[in-house]
């Protein structure tokens, strides 16, 4: 499948800018009898590879589920989603890691992994305490103010980056932050970032270890559509998200490229 998607012969992939064309990447898979289709404006770089192979686990996972389920069945959570796309992009950026010969690309991509996982598990994990707490307060029957999320924010902020210890200052400016994420109007979304993060990862390593087949993550994950809840789902393709393991495979990895870049300064 992966071959025909990517024959720009087939017509699944439109590639490069062009004149009127709209900027970003998108796949649209919600069409069940035919293809996926997937926008690109690809420049040749790091960030356009990444991001093809992250659009490509979208239009896979889409052909995937349209074909071996019924209609009713083909769509998939934003969860799952968001597992598909991650995975290709950490099999990427692990293939160059590992076979890069050049130092200071394997720096640079040591660095992109790392700030990568930074911003999809300790900052969305910071989004998502924020928001429990503000669905707490509504919970409670109390009344959300500017005052009481600002002061919410901060003391979230201050936690995670460590200013109780004296390791940062956050500026005054920072609690709005706040205001400016729209994922704040979908309930409880940002968790997803997370959850799917940690799961990709750990299908990641188990497929490079060949503790996880790659037919398994096929078979029992991309042709899943929503034959199952999520957590099955990923279950059926080896990464128990209810367990610990996960969690210290996450942990465990991201050290390890820490510890690499370090090795390198």
């Amino acid at each position: 499948a992966i071959a025909t998607a990517m024959d720009p012969a087939n017509g699944w992939v439109d590639i490069y800018p062009n004149e009127g064309k709209v900027s970003g990447a998108y796949m649209e898979g919600m069409a069940y009898d035919t293809h996926p289709y997937v926008l690109l404006n690809h420049i040749d770089d790091y960030n356009s590879a990444s991001t093809l192979a992250h659009e490509m686990g979208h239009a896979i996972h889409s052909y995937y589920s349209n074909k071996f389920q019924p209609y009713e069945k083909s769509q998939y959570t934003i969860f799952v989603a968001e597992v598909a796309s991650t995975f290709n992009e950490i099999m990427l950026i692990n293939r160059l890691i590992d076979t890069t010969k050049d130092k200071e690309e394997k720096k640079f991509l040591l660095n992109h992994f790392i700030e990568m996982a930074r911003a999809t598990v300790f900052r969305q994990m910071q989004f998502a305490e924020f928001e429990d707490g503000i669905y707490k307060k509504v919970e409670a029957g109390e009344v959300l103010t500017p005052e009481f999320l600002n002061d919410l924010y901060g003391k979230t902020l201050s936690r995670y980056y460590g200013e109780e210890y004296g390791l940062m200052k956050i500026d005054e400016l920072y609690k709005n932050e706040w205001a400016f994420v729209p994922h704040f109007y979908y309930n409880y979304y940002v968790y997803k970032y997370v959850v799917g993060f940690i799961g990709a990862l750990s299908l990641a390593e188990g497929v490079r270890s060949g503790k996880i087949p790659a037919e398994q993550y096929i078979n029992g994950f991309l042709k899943a559509g929503t034959s199952k809840p999520p957590l099955e789902i990923l279950k059926d393709a080896g990464v128990d998200m209810t367990d610990i393991a996960p969690y210290k495979t996450f942990e465990k990895i991201f050290t390890e490229r820490l510890q690499q870049l370090k090795e390198l300064l």
